[in-house]
């Protein structure tokens, strides 16, 4: 959004810089992202100043070249050689003085140099209206009639307009501030000034000659609507003072019909439109939708296909005239022969407004207030304005009565504030009578108070100020965020809960990553058949949930596990040649527990086969009980970050696996499937399955992010070869790894494992690496000799190992 500064000093008293202006606005809210200089004259008149001729001789080498001598402030007088026929001594003149750079009119720019004209010294040039471009005339130079001093610049004699132009990157939730009048409102409250909106008394109905009928239909996409009728007004070219506040904020001038619309709307905030009033059948507007896929033509003279939510601005015989608060008809619009005009100022809904405008994919500066919500008690004073400002402008008269069809008054927002919680969100406690010094600067007014709290009433127009912290942030940014002094610790506050963690959410996340690491989902039927639970030595069929209505004796209870339809799965897959798997299922398993009924989500995971299929650039390899692991290490990284304790067991129907539990209560199961079940189940080749207690592990997921500092300390790595019995695990190594040096051994890790004669019977090698890391210092050899030597020792006397050296 640009706001000009010119055109805001007439509504408010600006005496700081355009800096300083655009640093107030920054710190109330309105981001000022850059301020462009626009020269009411290119080149600002640099180097030009008022000098006298003092002398004025005919050059004597050429006829119609004069020598001159002029006085432009300096010691000495510059000779000067001129060729306008009307130079004479005593004239005081417009001079481009040595290094000034001219921009004339309607050609181009350069730059005034010392030079010998005929062999006569040149030091400057004395200028014509559109050398120096302020006109179009070169009949002569120009000659003024002025007693400022020699050397005055030109700039100041001519009194330049400059102006500065914000550039504010305007949030969506500051309609409010769209105008030049809404930013005088926040400059005012913070300077604590007045702000002088333009006078509309003047206002009178010269006749009813022109009355318009107006009917609204849809009474809530349109809660005010406002119209009057203007007779016998000449369109033509704006007036250059309009053009000038047009096009410093970027608009194109049209008409000095057209041209107030703009206008106004940019003052204070309220679209307008201005329609032929002769093409308005039976002179009758209505305001109201029309039929799905209705056809209307806007005036870029593109055909659109009308939605029945579109709400439009018709006439008498429902022809729709203009598409309400977006864009206007290409029928009704102001023309060069129109001589009378219906002038619209109205309040829209913004969710009805915003709709029509994405359906259609228009964005228009009206449509951009209307969207983000307007002001609707200003639609008769905008009215007024722009029928003031047609009048001077077209020489009309105003010729019907001012139609106001607001049938509901729309309300303050009033907002039952509590000073405690002002005092919490500003971080200091300021004083009562300072608030509502801010809050009424703001048109925000205090209905009633009491000791510990007040009644806000907000004006309609701040759609922005709805709940108590939007009156702390009110009253935050005009006193200054820079006036609060940051304290020695900080704290934070919130305003809302956070969400509770969604289920569903979790399952569809852990989903995408089983996917994405080539597993396929699969879903059994809850249904199976009572023989698993029969047979199965970790099931018990007197748990079962029969069910009274049974489809056939193979579905007539409900599954205990989901292992079992996975083993079928399995084997319909496997005996149709598809035989390497990876695949999971959440499902629920069910329980009776005397006359109680139990159920519970599990997820289980199934693994058999070859990792990938056979190729010429890698070796088939079989699937084994570790990249089960993985895959369920991958599952609990993203779930939980507690500690988990682990046991090995060999229990039906594993032939052996690993257990996981927190505070003894299992999380998840896995291991190798017995081959006798896989047998019985049709199935040939190993298969690994993990069970895991997905309702347990919902309790654990983590969704707090937790921030731990990088050291700045490297890490120290240390092997060590191992011969240990075949009974021992991997975790009893860890367990005493970390027992005895936790705060300095950050990684463990198996990269090698060997079996075999040169180890003994019964015995295994494994190839270790050790990961040192102090956080506060660096690891010295002599600190990281203790370590390894301690592990080294704890390890010969607890698990009996042997150290390869």
């Amino acid at each position: 959004m640009k706001i000009s500064l010119n055109w805001l000093k007439t509504y408010i008293d600006l005496n700081d810089t355009p800096e300083k202006i655009g640093q107030i606005l920054t710190d109330t809210g309105l981001e000022v992202e850059g301020i462009e200089k626009i020269e009411s004259v290119k080149g600002g008149l640099a180097g030009i100043v008022i000098g006298e001729v003092l002398t004025c001789e005919k050059h004597p080498n050429a006829d119609k070249l004069k020598i001159t001598t002029v006085d432009i402030g300096e010691e000495t007088p510059s000779p000067i050689v001129c060729g306008a026929p009307n130079v004479q001594s005593g004239q005081k003149v417009v001079v481009a003085t040595v290094g000034a750079t001219l921009y004339p009119t309607g050609h181009d720019a350069f730059k005034i140099k010392k030079a010998k004209i005929r062999g006569e010294v040149s030091e400057g040039m004395i200028c014509a209206e559109d050398e120096i471009g302020l006109g179009q005339s070169h009949d002569g130079i120009m000659v003024l009639d002025t007693d400022v001093p020699n050397g005055t610049p030109a700039s100041d004699y001519f009194d330049l307009d400059d102006d500065h132009v914000f550039e504010i990157g305007l949030t969506p939730n500051r309609a409010d501030a769209a105008s030049h009048l809404g930013t005088a409102r926040d400059l005012k409250a913070a300077l604590q000034t007045e702000v002088k909106w333009p006078a509309v008394d003047e206002f009178v109905v010269e006749n009813n000659d022109r009355p318009i009928t107006i009917k609204v239909e849809n009474q809530d996409a349109c809660p005010r609507y406002v119209g009057l009728t203007i007779s016998n007004v000449t369109v033509k070219e704006s007036p250059e003072w309009l053009q000038q506040r047009l096009v410093a904020i970027g608009l194109t001038p049209i008409n000095n019909i057209v041209d107030v619309t703009n206008f106004v709307q940019h003052e204070v905030g309220q679209p307008l439109h201005a329609f032929d009033a002769d093409e308005i059948a039976e002179d009758t507007v209505i305001v109201k939708t029309l039929p799905e896929g209705s056809k209307f033509t806007t005036l870029d003279e593109k055909e659109r296909l009308l939605s029945a939510a579109d709400l439009m601005i018709c006439n008498g015989k429902s022809e729709g005239m203009c598409i309400a608060g977006v864009f206007g008809g290409i029928g009704s619009g102001v023309k060069e022969t129109t001589q009378n005009i219906f002038l619209e100022s109205a309040y829209f809904s913004a969710d009805s407004i915003r709709k029509t405008a994405q359906r259609h994919q228009l964005k228009t500066d009206a449509s951009f207030r209307y969207e983000r919500g307007t002001d609707p008690r200003v639609c008769v004073y905008a009215a007024k304005r722009a029928a003031l400002l047609i009048k001077e402008l077209s020489g009309g008269e105003v010729s019907s009565e001012i139609i106001d069809l607001y049938p509901k008054e729309v309300e303050n927002f009033r907002i039952e504030v509590k000073f405690k919680n002002i005092y919490r969100l500003l971080g200091i406690e300021l004083e009562r009578q300072r608030i509502f010094e801010i809050l009424g600067s703001l048109d925000i007014e205090i209905e009633e108070e009491s000791k510990d709290k007040f009644l806000a009433s907000v004006p309609p127009y701040r759609v922005d100020v709805q709940r108590e912290a939007d009156i702390a942030e009110e009253i935050l940014r005009i006193y200054g965020f820079n006036n609060i002094t940051i304290p020695e610790s900080f704290n934070s506050d919130y305003l809302a809960e956070f969400p509770q963690k969604d289920a569903s959410k979790t399952q569809k996340g852990i989903t995408e990553l089983l996917v994405a690491n080539g597993f396929y989902e699969i879903m059994t039927n809850s249904l199976t058949k009572p023989v698993y639970a029969e047979k199965a030595e970790d099931l018990d069929s007197a748990q079962s949930v029969e069910v009274l209505n049974k489809l056939s004796e193979d579905l007539g209870v409900l599954r205990q596990s989901l292992l079992y339809n996975g083993l079928e799965v399995a084997a319909y897959n496997i005996n149709r040649k598809q035989t390497n798997l990876k695949f999971f299922e959440f499902g629920k398993n069910y329980f009776r527990q005397d006359k109680d009924y139990n159920e519970r989500v599990r997820l289980g995971l199934f693994m058999s086969g070859y990792r990938q299929a056979e190729s010429w650039t890698a070796r088939a390899e079989k699937i084994k009980f570790h990249d089960l692991a993985s895959a369920v290490q991958l599952v609990l990284k993203r779930l939980a970050d507690s500690k988990l304790e682990s046991d090995v067991i060999h229990q039906y129907p594993y032939d052996y696996a690993l257990e996981m539990s927190l505070n003894k209560q299992v999380l998840v199961t896995y291991g190798k499937i017995k081959d006798t079940l896989l047998k019985e189940s049709g199935i040939k080749q190993e298969l690994f399955y993990a069970d895991m207690d997905w309702d347990l592990l919902l309790k654990l997921t983590n969704n707090n992010i937790v921030y731990q500092e990088v050291s700045k300390f490297p890490e120290v790595r240390r092997d060590l070869s191992l011969v240990l019995d075949k009974s021992v695990a991997f975790q009893e190594i860890q367990a005493i790894a970390k027992r005895h040096n936790q705060h300095l051994v950050r990684n463990i890790n198996v990269f090698d494992v060997y079996e075999g004669e040169k180890v003994g019977k019964d015995k295994k090698a494994y190839a270790m690496s050790f990961v040192l890391q102090d956080k506060e210092k660096t690891l010295t050899d002599k600190v990281i000799d203790r370590v390894m030597n301690k592990m080294m020792q704890a390890f010969e006397n607890e698990l009996g190992a042997i150290i390869r050296k």
